[in-house]
């Protein structure tokens, strides 16, 4: 059974956009995923994003895609959302991801803005519509147009909104007074898809986040919704100043390449990164410790 919603927080307040753990050799490494997300919904998740673009997803075959999905909603699909990444730049290929991942009992569904061929704004509607008419399952857009090429206009999101599935959207646009009126207009719940701008985007209605830096920092996240919420905004502000180093640290780099990095430091299930994405150097990874610690994570 999937985990409690509401209207307002469809996926929960604090998710992590999960990585894919591989074994040495690089395959999926299906119990080190195991083990993280339980860790994950143990440090105070109640949301997995599984396959998105932190997980690998333009390198992890579809029935490794599967796989993933399945392994993860048996370790924690009891206690936490496990919502899967299934956004192409294919219309067809989408659809198909979101059906089998409705088949392996995934709860939801996260669409990013189709990359590379940069649709006009009428065939975002279209292919977020013809994901979301394909499955029962409520679906979480994702606007991120510095690595689409493309954002997700207000009105664009207004339209899609009308829709009964499409429920929330992450937003990565970096642009608060956009998400202040597409919040407004729109009525999605709305997840901050920039760590950075955690704490700001709340403050215009956001009702939570999806993170990277969660992977080694979600007790302080749940702390700072908890604060905030529960109207300490001075509190959620001192949490927000001490994990900036974290914030900072985490996006030097490529994100993937940085958690899995601060994964394998702390212990935990990572292994290495497919390529095109490569290892820190030495000095990379001494500045990572710098930044994380400056931060109060324990290594």
């Amino acid at each position: 059974m999937a985990p409690i919603s509401t209207p307002q927080t469809p996926f929960g307040r604090v998710l992590t956009a999960m990585v894919t753990p591989f074994t040495a050799d690089g395959a999926l490494d299906l119990d080190g995923a195991q083990r993280l997300a339980a860790h994950l919904v143990d440090a105070g998740n109640d949301g997995l994003i599984v396959n998105g673009t932190t997980g690998e997803s333009p390198t992890t075959s579809d029935a490794e895609k599967d796989q993933l999905v399945r392994a993860v909603l048996e370790a924690v699909g009891d206690r936490a959302h496990v919502v899967a990444g299934i956004g192409t730049n294919d219309t067809r290929h989408s659809i198909e991801l979101a059906r089998t991942a409705e088949r392996t009992g995934a709860h939801g569904l996260l669409a990013v803005t189709p990359y590379y061929n940069k649709p006009p704004q009428e065939g975002l509607l279209r292919h977020f519509s013809a994901i979301a008419d394909s499955t029962g399952l409520p679906v979480m857009l994702y606007d991120i147009p510095g690595r689409s090429g493309v954002p997700i206009d207000t009105e664009t999101l207004v339209r899609l909104a009308e829709h009964p599935r499409i429920v929330a959207n992450k937003d990565a646009k970096g642009d608060l007074g956009r998400a202040s009126w597409a919040i407004a207009q729109s009525g999605l719940a709305w997840y901050s898809g920039d760590d950075m701008l955690n704490l700001p985007l709340l403050s215009v209605g956001a009702v939570g986040f999806v993170s990277v830096v969660g992977h080694v920092v979600s007790p302080d996240l749940r702390a700072l919704i908890e604060a905030y919420l529960g109207g300490d905004v001075q509190k959620a502000t001192e949490i927000h100043q001490k994990l900036l180093p974290v914030f900072t640290g985490m996006f030097r780099t490529q994100g993937v390449i940085t958690t899995k990095a601060a994964l394998t430091l702390q212990g935990l299930p990572a292994g290495p990164l497919r390529l095109p994405l490569v290892e820190l150097t030495a000095q990379e990874t001494a500045q990572l410790k710098i930044d994380l610690a400056a931060g109060g994570v324990q290594l």
